[in-house]
C-alpha cells in the first residue's frame, strides 16, 4: 500500500532527533491505548500484519496529523468494527449496547509479562530452497499493491546486493489480507545510496530486509 506511512526517502519532514530523556508515554491515555491494543491483539481475531495494515489504511491527512498512539487507536477501532466486536455507536458512546461477541481467547493480567517476553516468533521451516545467496545481485520489483507490503517505495526497481540470508519468515503481504502466512525467504539487501537517490546524497548505502517475492534477478547489462 502506497500510504502515508511509507516516509522513507521523502523530504521536508525534518530530522529525526531521538531523545532518551522523553518518557515512553506523554499522557495516561497513551498507556491505555497500548494496553488495549495488546489485549485485543491477543484474542486471536487478527494478526500483527493486519494491525499494521489497518493503521496504514488511514487517510494520509489523518495519518500525518496524528500522534503515534492516535494512529494505533484509529487502527484498533477499524479492526474492532471489521470483526464485529463492537459497533460504531458503541465505540462512540463507550458503552456496550449488544451481547458480547465470543472470542477465541483472552489475555489475563497475570499472563501479560510472560506473553510479552515470549513474543511471537515469525520464522518458519523452509519448504523450498532459497533463490538467492549472499553476494548475489538482485533488483527490487517495481510493485504498487493496493494492500499491505513491507517493500519501501524508494527501493522499488533499484539494484542491490544480498548481504544476509535470514531463513524463511511469515510473509506479511499475504498474512495481512487473510491469505495465510505463506512463509518466504528473507534477505538483507544493500543498496548503494547513489542507486537510490542519485549522486546528490551524503549517505553511503542503505540495507533493506526484503522477502523473496520482492526480488528478481537484475536485467543483463
Amino acid at each position: 500500500m502506497n500510504g502515508a506511512q511509507d516516509l522513507g526517502g521523502m523530504q521536508a519532514f525534518g530530522p529525526t532527533c531521538p531523545d532518551n530523556e522523553v518518557p515512553p508515554f506523554h499522557a495516561d491515555w497513551e498507556r491505555r491505548v497500548l494496553a488495549t491494543t495488546i489485549a485485543m491483539g491477543a484474542i486471536g481475531k487478527w494478526n500483527i500484519d493486519m494491525s499494521r495494515a489497518a493503521r496504514e489504511s488511514l487517510p494520509p491527512a489523518q495519518y500525518l496529523s496524528s500522534s503515534y498512539y492516535q494512529i494505533w487507536f484509529e487502527g484498533l477501532k477499524k479492526l474492532i468494527l471489521s470483526t464485529g466486536l463492537a459497533t460504531a455507536d458503541e465505540i462512540e458512546s463507550g458503552k456496550s449496547m449488544n451481547q458480547a461477541a465470543p472470542v477465541p481467547r483472552v489475555l489475563m493480567a497475570s499472563d501479560v509479562s510472560a506473553t510479552l517476553l515470549r513474543g511471537s516468533p515469525v520464522e518458519r521451516p523452509a519448504a523450498v530452497e532459497a533463490k538467492f545467496a549472499v553476494g548475489d545481485w538482485v533488483q527490487a520489483r517495481q510493485i504498487n499493491p493496493s494492500s499491505h507490503t513491507r517493500l519501501p517505495r524508494y527501493c522499488r526497481g533499484k539494484r542491490g546486493r544480498i548481504v544476509a540470508v535470514h531463513g524463511t519468515h511469515v510473509f506479511p503481504d499475504t498474512n495481512a489480507i487473510g491469505l495465510g502466512e505463506q512463509p518466504q525467504w528473507l534477505y538483507t539487501v544493500r543498496f548503494d545510496s547513489a542507486e537510490l537517490w542519485g549522486s546528490d546524497t551524503t549517505a553511503a548505502s542503505v540495507c533493506v530486509d526484503c522477502w523473496e517475492p520482492y526480488l528478481e534477478p537484475p536485467p543483463a547489462p
